[in-house]
């Protein structure tokens, strides 16, 4: 198109292999301030802030009144910094999605630990609390009653009419989507419509995903279609946003929207060869999607998305997933079927499945099926065909196998046992979805490695949810 770019990054590890991907390349702190200065030193027309996720939308009202105190003839480009700031607003973006006839999770805000308890129980628990003023689902959890909503508010958060908390009514067994789309203002373009592989409790950073999704019936695929591109136009979007969904008995929630991009992007992209970051730059830059003449297009293979995890490098820390998020990287698996594809994303973080040995299977948390249950004799009898299943009288017998190697597979939630599977590199599962889809991986080990450049895929050039 022409036009110089520049990037400011604040990490230079991010761009280490990719360091001659733009004009030029600072490496600065993302502040309001130091953007400016670099605003000012390469004579910058316009700044792009939705590609650096949070951090970097957070300076745009501050960047706008910097540019505007030095006098410098310099714009922020794409969807405006007050329609980023609706959609952080839970009150606006509420509001927002009432006018559009959008469905979200019965939910409001408590300044104070007597609000909090009159909002749980008037939603009902359990119930899905978090502070408004942090990332990463940081502090965030699923209370049970009163007293652990208690616990919660001495524990983890101080509540105050300067930083409130967020309740929201829980959608337990929902299944959870992520949506990444580029608009141009008029047109929105889906790159992917992915499926959590964790069910709702799960940070949507820290759940394994798949493109397409698989529990989709076209009536539901419609509606998310027609969701996002309503959310599209009410914020009047101009480049990238992600939209997170729960659908449940075939309703369809929106959790939240984020004009900006996602992490989730370059698994998109990839998994469906559209280069939704590419596009949203040239539209943020004053190209049309019709001019463009790019398509949506559904992959035929599936792609599975899985996180990497620190806890190895983080003694101590708690191995269980949850509302919380802990991963630091992701990794992508590619076949024909849902299985292998896991399969391959486990080999690729280091956490293989083993196709035989000896299991510890414990299902004494809530988190699993109750032993009565059809769930529960599912997952039992579907390992006992690959593995010598074990029991221990005792906590200490157990953590002594695992240390000697007498274990070589684990699902469970409890804690230390976890943290004992960590330091011995045992593979594990912490959920009921991971464990189930672990079990669907095992009956596909026998199948081919299904090994393919992600070029030669089969794609089909049709619009999502059409």
């Amino acid at each position: 198109m022409g036009i110089d770019a520049h990037v400011v990054n604040n990490n230079p590890e991010t761009v280490s292999t990719d360091y001659d991907t733009s004009d030029g390349l600072f490496f600065e702190p993302i502040t309001a301030e130091e953007v400016a200065d670099v605003v000012e030193a390469t004579d910058a027309d316009g700044v792009m802030v939705q590609f650096g996720g949070q951090t970097s939308v957070n300076i745009g009202h501050p960047l706008q009144s910097e540019i505007n105190r030095r006098g410098l003839d310099c714009q922020i480009m794409g969807t405006s910094v007050d329609a980023i700031d609706l959609a952080e607003d839970r009150d606006r973006f509420n509001r927002l999605m009432d006018s559009l006839d959008i469905t979200q999770p019965c939910g409001g805000s408590a300044t104070s630990q007597e609000e909090a308890l009159g909002l749980a129980n008037e939603l009902g628990y359990p119930v899905l609390v978090r502070p408004s003023y942090v990332l990463g689902g940081r502090a965030m959890d699923v209370v049970e009653s009163d007293a652990e909503l208690i616990e919660y508010l001495k524990e983890a958060v101080r509540v105050s009419p300067e930083k409130p908390i967020l309740i929201d009514e829980f959608l337990a067994d929902a299944i959870e989507l992520d949506v990444d789309a580029v608009s141009d203002g008029t047109d929105t373009l889906i790159g992917g419509i992915m499926e959590h592989v964790e069910s709702a409790g799960v940070h949507s950073g820290d759940s394994a995903c798949m493109i397409p999704p698989r529990s989709l019936d076209p009536k539901t695929a419609k509606r998310v279609r027609e969701v996002t591109e309503k959310i599209a136009e009410g914020l009047n979007t101009v480049g990238l946003m992600n939209v997170q969904l729960a659908v449940k008995q075939g309703d369809v929630y929106v959790l939240e929207a984020n004009p900006r991009s996602s992490r989730t992007v370059p698994y998109v992209s990839k998994a469906t060869d559209v280069p939704i970051a590419k596009i949203a730059a040239k539209v943020i830059a004053g190209s049309s999607i019709e001019e463009l003449g790019v398509t949506e297009s559904i992959p035929e293979s599936v792609s599975v998305k899985e996180v990497v995890l620190p806890f190895d490098r983080l003694p101590g820390s708690d191995p269980r997933l949850g509302p919380e998020m802990k991963s630091t990287g992701e990794v992508m698996g590619t076949a024909e079927t849902f299985a292998k594809a896991y399969d391959k994303a486990q080999d690729s973080i280091g956490k293989p499945i083993p196709a035989e040995g000896t299991a510890w299977i414990d299902f004494s948390d809530e988190e699993f099926p109750t032993a009565e249950s059809h769930d529960s004799t599912l997952l039992y009898e579907g390992y006992e065909q690959y593995f010598d299943m074990v029991e221990y009288n005792s906590q200490e017998s157990l953590h002594n196998s695992l240390r000697q190697g007498q274990i070589d597979f684990v699902v469970s939630r409890d804690r230390d046992t976890l943290e004992v599977c960590v330091e011995e590199e045992i593979t594990y599962f912490s959920t009921t979805a991971s464990a189930f889809a672990a079990l669907e991986a095992l009956d596909a080990k026998e199948g081919p490695i299904d090994v393919a450049p992600i070029s030669s895929r089969q794609k089909t050039n049709i619009n999502w949810g059409a």
